[in-house]
């Protein structure tokens, strides 16, 4: 058998029969689930999670998974029994790790647009910090605690104007960035929310963008941070914990980035180096946790040979994995049983009404119409992104252990899309 490179991918191999996640055949997955679906390995999500914790070894850390990347409910009770808290950016996300049996008091309530609705609920759960990320969420979330006759733990998110140099839409720490309070509004920011009844100071934060595949922005992160942390207390205010955020990148098409084991052992040095090494640390990583731990099997539906391009149309699409129309996003494709023919250069594209909706270009592929593939490291902000568009039910979702399998999420019907519309005028 002529098997393709599975790049990034722990867990998943061919084998006599095809492709194996773990110990499960994934073309019966396929078989008795339909296509599109998606499919997760629990050991590559605690394998990637074991690799934070060796690298954080002999310190005192909270690792909040960021339920941004992937808030099936099956996935966050991984993390949870593993003793992960969770970083959050709605009042959704917060119901989905209650929901797994998280401690509220391990949960971090990050982004820049949080309503007062979303602030209460937060305050009556009782979560462990609000990363604050400006000046006027800061005033709102001292009224909202007030009235309520509480103090809002805060740790505010900083701006260190750090390039990550990642694409532009997930680069978060430059100073033109929404994300954040900037640089020099730092202290006066700590000293106004010392001043403020209605929170207490907990920590700092700060997170500098997504898919980040080089050590050195994390390297420039720290020393940033530190410094920041020193003026701060300088100034009077004390600093409990330092969250450094995610971003760590994963390989989708032959990246090397560090290791989180060995990165963390080197930002560690650093720490240390500058007295800074025994605090509470608190980092947030998302993709780097279940990104290659995920695959989304398609079945190809038609072949279309043309003079300058020849299509494989699919029955996955840009509302199932719609990193490749908005990012630009390369993803493995692979077949679950290879064929012993010569590889076509293929598009590989969807059947949704936008020339936008393809899933990769110019892919060597040995294909007939029903074969079925594996888009490979689709677990990260694939599912978390899929829409209804075109009224397309989003697929289930599969997690696998050892050689068994189990359904996490059901195929959407129509009618549960139907179920919260209503009708402008009396049916007939």
């Amino acid at each position: 058998m002529n098997a393709p490179d599975l790049p990034g991918q722990p867990h998943l191999a061919y084998r006599a029969g095809g492709l194996f996640f773990e110990d499960v055949r994934l073309a019966d997955l396929a078989e008795q689930h339909g296509t599109p679906l998606f499919v997760y390995s629990k050991a590559a999500m605690l394998e990637a999670l074991q690799a934070y914790q060796r690298g954080f070894s002999g310190r005192q850390v909270q690792i909040c998974y960021a339920v941004k990347a992937n808030p099936a409910l099956g996935v966050l009770q991984v993390f949870a029994e593993a003793g992960c808290g969770f970083d959050i950016v709605s009042a959704g996300e917060l119901e989905r790790v209650l929901a797994v049996g998280a401690s509220a008091n391990r949960v971090i309530f990050s982004g820049v647009g949080k309503t007062r609705a979303e602030m209460r609920a937060a305050l009556e759960a009782g979560i462990g910090c609000f990363n604050v990320e400006s000046e006027s969420e800061l005033e709102v979330l001292n009224q909202m605690a007030l009235a309520m006759g509480l103090r809002a733990p805060v740790s505010l998110r900083v701006n260190p104007n750090v390039d990550p140099q990642t694409h532009p839409y997930i680069s978060t720490g430059l100073k033109n960035s929404k994300f954040g309070i900037a640089h020099e509004r730092v202290v006066p920011a700590y000293q106004r929310a010392a001043a403020l009844a209605g929170v207490r100071v907990v920590g700092i934060d700060c997170h500098i963008g997504s898919q980040i595949t080089q050590e050195g922005p994390f390297l420039e992160a720290v020393e940033r941070m530190i410094d920041l942390v020193q003026a701060v207390e300088a100034a009077g205010v004390a600093i409990g914990h330092i969250d450094f955020g995610g971003g760590l990148g994963i390989n989708y098409s032959g990246e090397s980035p560090p290791g989180a084991e060995q990165l963390w052992k080197l930002l560690g040095t650093r720490l240390d180096a500058r007295g800074f090494g025994q605090r509470l640390l608190m980092v947030e990583p998302g993709r780097s946790l279940v990104g290659n731990a995920g695959v989304c099997l398609t079945e190809v539906l038609y072949l279309k040979p043309g003079e300058q391009m020849n299509y494989c149309v699919v029955d996955a699409a840009m509302n199932d994995l719609p990193r490749p129309a908005m990012y630009q996003a390369y993803h493995g494709i692979v077949p679950l049983m290879p064929r012993g023919q010569a590889n076509t250069i293929w598009q590989v594209v969807g059947p949704v009404c936008e020339s936008g909706d393809w899933i990769g270009h110019d892919r060597a592929l040995a294909l007939e119409p029903g074969d079925r593939l594996a888009v490979l490291s689709a677990g990260a902000f694939c599912m978390s992104m899929a829409s209804n568009y075109n009224s397309r039910g989003r697929p289930p979702e599969v997690l696998v252990e050892g050689n068994c399998s189990r359904l996490i999420r059901r195929r959407e019907t129509v009618a549960d899309q139907m179920s919260v519309e209503l009708l402008s005028t009396k049916a007939p």
